[in-house]
């Protein structure tokens, strides 16, 4: 890994967007291709969803529609302990998906004035799974679960087909498992496309009001490209973690950090802050030997030293804090002693994960929290998805009589103010005799 020595320098926020190590952004040509896409998508449909998935993955589909014996063929033939930790992940990710649902709240400002905040479920929601490299059935569980939680009523999952047309059957069976029968094997900017504009011909595919879930360059770039049309919860980038660590941390258990986020792809970010030589020591001594014995050792190799990783020195955990919040990660590990004072210092982390024992992979799998987060700096300003993510607000305004006439003034005085006088009006008429 490479080492960022940033001791005894002025971490401000615009040293540290400069310095801190980062994937490379999407190239504009990306976008260019996936736009021509999409516009393809919209003309041609079903047939041409089909000839993208045949020319990208190399399946030529007879069907795009996953019929709903083979959602209750995948459930059937699911390995037992499988399903057993995807009811354990539902279970726990539903508890903290309740907690989050917000309550109405109606507003009295004096006698007949009230407004009231409305929560309301985004209606149809398109539910993204990607596939490729791995499998991720857990992500249809961080989809699912606080859409199905925030009320939305439809709910359709988009992944990629495999070799015999159908996305991975433990994604099919944990759609199953969670009750959704609308699922369509079409994976990529086409899918992206198919969700936001519909599908009205070969195939049936109503236009959603809202598309979420990770995906490669090419689905964050059409989500991108959609999102005038259709609500999306975030533009993903490569995934990531930032570890701040002192120099009581195990090394054993901060290298096998950083090598399970490398796993994931070779554009994955692994950050290490410290402020201790002897834990880069230690913690360079552990990855030497971790690394070799890891099943996807050439992805880790590449992702561990790669521009977007890099152990980065710093002079005192003051300085390690100011780090982390300017690289505003998707996953922050904190591994120091008082480990929870400190994490109640991480202000931009998209999750933060407290001390030994809780890994990021918890959080992947079955910590209850949500593993769908901002990327590339965006949890200074953004959040994972959750709850809220599938939730509008709107407010109620109930004014009676003497309510409006208790403003009315105020409110003839502003429209003057602005030289609108028809909205100053549009009171005043109410009470004229």
């Amino acid at each position: 890994m490479n080492i960022l020595d940033f001791r005894g320098e002025s971490l401000s926020k615009r040293f540290l967007k400069q310095r801190l190590p980062r994937a490379a952004e999407a190239h504009a040509d990306v976008e260019r291709r996936v736009a021509d896409l999409l516009a393809e998508v919209q003309t041609g449909g079903t047939r041409a969803v089909k000839d993208f998935t045949k020319r990208f993955d190399s399946v030529e589909l007879e069907s795009v529609r996953v019929p709903a014996s083979e959602l209750k063929r995948a459930e059937d033939e699911l390995d037992p302990e499988v399903r057993a930790a995807l009811i354990e992940s539902i279970a726990r990710a539903r508890k903290v998906a309740d907690d989050q649902r917000p309550a109405d709240v109606r507003t009295e400002l004096s006698s007949g004035a009230h407004v009231t905040t409305r929560h309301l479920p985004i209606e149809r929601v398109g539910l993204y799974v990607p596939g490729g490299l791995a499998v991720y059935p857990s992500t249809v569980v961080m989809n699912v679960v606080p859409a199905q939680t925030a009320g939305s009523s439809s709910l359709a999952i988009a992944s990629p087909p495999q070799g015999n047309g159908l996305p991975h059957p433990t994604v099919l069976a944990t759609a199953h498992i969670l009750g959704i029968d609308e699922v369509w094997a079409m994976g990529g900017a086409q899918a992206i496309g198919a969700l936001a504009f519909g599908l009205d011909d070969e195939e049936q595919v109503a236009p959603v009001d809202l598309i979420t879930g990770p995906g490669n360059a090419y689905v964050a770039a059409a989500k991108s490209l959609v999102r005038s049309q259709v609500g999306i919860d975030a533009v993903a980038g490569p995934t990531e973690i930032i570890i701040l660590a002192d120099e009581t941390a195990d090394p054993a258990f901060v290298a096998a950090d950083l090598i399970s986020q490398a796993e994931h792809d070779e554009l994955a970010a692994s950050v290490l802050v410290t402020d201790s030589t002897g834990l880069v020591d230690r913690v360079r001594s552990e990855l030497a030997a971790q690394v070799p014995s890891a099943h996807h050792r050439e992805r880790i190799d590449t992702a561990l030293s790669g521009r977007q990783s890099a152990i980065v020195l710093v002079d005192d955990l003051d300085a390690g804090i100011q780090v982390v919040n300017g690289y505003a990660g998707e996953h922050v590990e904190v591994h120091t002693a008082e480990a929870h004072a400190v994490a109640g210092r991480i202000t931009n982390g998209g999750a933060v994960f407290v001390g030994d024992w809780a890994p990021v992979s918890l959080g992947d799998y079955c910590a209850g929290s949500n593993h769908v987060l901002p990327t590339m700096g965006t949890a200074a300003h953004g959040s994972g998805l959750g709850v809220h993510s599938f939730i509008k607000v709107s407010q109620v305004i109930d004014y009676d009589r003497s309510a409006l006439a208790e403003v009315a003034e105020h409110v003839e005085a502003l429209a003057a103010s602005e030289q609108l006088p028809a909205h100053g009006r549009a009171v005043s008429i109410r009470f004229e005799e």
